[in-house]
């Protein structure tokens, strides 16, 4: 059965990867500031600032079986560094750009069967890093909203979380800027190399379809290990 589903800021990395991976059997909608390289002969793009716009005002079908939030930034600083507006800002972008985005959507949302959506948190929540003081703290705001969603519109609404470790996306280019860089992120997991978008967006797609239709609330790690396991 084709759904509807609406991608948040999904013209790049993650979110590309999932528009690719289901674009073929439902109606992709990717809400985001520019197309970047999507073919928008397969999915819709709608001009969309979360930071700025009411994503009610979008022209979005009736009813929207999948909802999946992907901005988020990698910030990375000693705690003494970060300004308390640098925290605003963290939590602006991933945590309350998420909750307008759920409750501008939300009608549409209760128009499905059984409508699923899918947040990213950061496998920094469940293991303590150095200088993620502030990513930390809003995605770990989503953990618990994710869970407590889930439980307030079950069986409505499903609601789940994945949780990466570092992933070969835009937004960690500074990270993997070199082969030494990359190479010392690669060994830092278990399974010896960082993350691909595509590893993250199979896992989203599979919570968007019918396959995990009893899974719900739950935060999932995508990680290579680093976060269940010690290798070192």
């Amino acid at each position: 059965m084709m759904k509807n589903i609406l991608l948040i800021g999904g013209s790049t990395g993650i979110g590309y990867q999932i528009a690719e991976l289901m674009s073929e059997n439902n109606k992709i909608i990717v809400a985001s500031r520019n197309a970047g390289n999507l073919d928008t002969d397969k999915v819709t793009h709608l001009e969309f600032d979360v930071l700025k716009d009411d994503i009610s005002e979008l022209n979005l079908p009736e009813q929207i079986d999948g909802l999946v939030y992907c901005p988020g930034s990698i910030d990375l600083k000693p705690f003494k560094m970060i300004k308390p507006e640098n925290f605003e800002k963290e939590m602006q972008l991933n945590f309350f750009g998420l909750v307008r985005s759920v409750q501008g959507v939300l009608d549409k949302l209760k128009n499905s069967q059984q409508a699923s959506l899918v947040f990213f948190s950061t496998v920094a929540v469940k293991v303590g890093m150095p200088f993620h003081t502030n990513v930390a703290a809003a995605k770990g705001a989503i953990e618990g909203f994710a869970k407590s969603l889930a439980a307030e519109y079950a069986p409505n609404f499903r609601v789940n979380v994945i949780a990466p470790s570092l992933t070969d996306t835009p937004l960690a280019q500074k990270l993997l800027s070199n082969d030494d860089k990359r190479e010392k992120m690669d060994k830092r997991h278990p399974l010896k190399r960082v993350g691909e978008a595509r590893d993250i967006a199979n896992l989203a797609a599979f919570l968007l379809s019918e396959n995990s239709s009893w899974i719900t609330g739950q935060v999932l790690g995508v990680d290579g290990g680093l976060s269940t396991i010690n290798n070192n």
